[in-house]
């Protein structure tokens, strides 16, 4: 059975989100489709990650986000944005995998895990956090190796290496210490990254001049055995025992979704899609790109705070083209 809809959603984040208050509003018939959890990137994020952003900058559609805190946590977002589905009663397909999106004629044809479907106009706002940045290395492979980090608790009287200075490295060094582990930072730069949360940046320095965390900078690890890593340093090769690897390399948008579609990307390393910047329109006439996706490599120019409005972008462009 092939199912008819004005506007398929893909990606059942906080954009996507937006993007079907826009669609109900307008009374179009739509669908979210999602292949994990509501707000999966969220839900994967670690349990006592803290935003950035304060809460009124991740609301959406004016729904009000209150917070315990000047700046919220990841169980008050996921709350938030489950409020606001199940209240508004979206329509959200759930553990659905897009396989492929075609346009033929002035219709796309859309296969997923489930279903079959048919629609005048497409919207992918499938974010970037489901494919890590792979090291490549000898070793990544083994169980004790992991590109996420969910909390501390299993690190405790560990020897663990963590990869990369971004906020997730430093906010997973920063815990797994705190709860007994013997922590390592390897970073590629010369320092913590710039970007790193301004609370937290302090920290993650003070316990790297007192020796409390080890961090070994311009270093990379090399290999990875089961009881060990191989780290290259600016003195030479050393060799680290080690217990666990926490790889918080940064991750990819799903670009395979966006060729396989006809969207152009850019040939260079920043690998941009191809949209309108004024009604987020991609090169494909009636296939729309919103939120993190559209910056490509550059995972972050986009987010919540500043993508929000992406949604009324492509609603009234829509709305325009259909009256």
């Amino acid at each position: 059975m092939i199912i008819e809809k004005d506007i398929i959603i893909i990606g059942a984040g906080p954009i996507g989100i937006a993007c079907a208050l826009e669609c109900k509003k307008r009374h179009w018939n739509y669908v979210v489709i999602e292949k994990g959890a509501l707000t999966n990137s969220l839900f994967n994020y670690p349990r006592n990650m803290t935003f950035f952003s304060t809460s009124e900058k991740l609301e959406i559609d004016d729904i009000p986000f209150i917070s315990n805190n000047p700046k919220p946590n990841r169980d008050e977002a996921l709350e938030y944005y489950r409020r606001v589905a199940t209240s508004n009663k979206l329509h959200i397909n759930l553990y659905e995998t897009v396989l492929a999106i075609k346009k033929e004629d002035e219709r796309f044809s859309i296969s997923t895990s489930k279903s079959n479907y048919i629609s005048k106009k497409v919207i992918i706002c499938t974010g970037f956090y489901d494919i890590p940045k792979l090291l490549d290395i000898p070793g990544e492979h083994l169980p004790k190796v992991t590109h996420y980090y969910k909390e501390a608790h299993n690190y405790a009287l560990q020897n663990v290496v963590v990869i990369g200075a971004s906020n997730s490295a430093v906010d997973a060094a920063l815990e797994i210490w705190r709860k007994g582990g013997h922590v390592t930072m390897v970073v590629r730069g010369e320092n913590i990254g710039e970007r790193v949360k301004y609370w937290v940046r302090p920290d993650i320095v003070n316990r790297i001049e007192e020796g409390s965390i080890k961090a070994y900078f311009n270093s990379e690890v090399k290999k990875i055995d089961e009881h060990a890593v191989d780290i290259q340093t600016p003195d030479g090769l050393i060799t680290l025992d080690n217990d666990y690897v926490v790889a918080l390399t940064g991750y990819l948008p799903n670009f395979e979704i966006l060729k396989h579609s006809g969207i152009t990307i850019s040939e260079d390393d920043r690998k941009i899609p191809t949209y309108n910047p004024e009604t987020m329109e991609s090169n494909i006439k009636g296939l729309y790109l919103a939120g993190v996706i559209c910056g490509g490599n550059e995972t972050h120019k986009w987010f919540i705070e500043n993508s929000r409005i992406h949604a009324k972008m492509i609603a009234n462009h829509i709305g325009k083209s259909t009256n």
